[in-house]
């Protein structure tokens, strides 16, 4: 008996594949091998650069909040350090934020924890 092969789903497979990989350069997005596995590279690109998205704004939020704490006559360290013996909890993120959209509220904290 011969070999019983699904064309329709192994083509649509392929077909959804090389639609997500539409508008790359080159072979990437029209040959199958090609495309597949520049697509999984992708895959993986993302999933790495999910965790190092956490990671660069992190660093940003630390170099803002250092700049604007340096304007105040602190460094950062020693601004975290009196933020944490004070017993104000406030995140980086917020505290980059006011750093830079509300520079009163800011000195006002750091005024605070002086």
């Amino acid at each position: 008996m011969p070999r019983s092969v699904n064309h329709v789903a192994s083509r649509a497979k392929r077909k959804r594949i090389l639609k997500l990989t539409r508008g790359y350069f080159g072979a990437r997005k029209n040959v199958w091998t090609v495309a597949k596995n520049t697509w999984e590279k992708g895959l993986t690109y993302a999933y790495r650069d999910r965790k190092n998205k956490k990671r660069s704004f992190r660093a940003l939020w630390i170099q803002r909040i250092n700049a604007a704490a340096r304007m105040e006559g602190m460094s950062y360290s020693q601004l975290m350090g009196a933020l944490h013996k004070a017993g104000v909890e406030i995140n980086r993120k917020v505290l980059a934020d006011l750093a830079m959209n509300h520079q009163e509220a800011f000195k006002a904290i750091v005024a605070k924890v002086k």
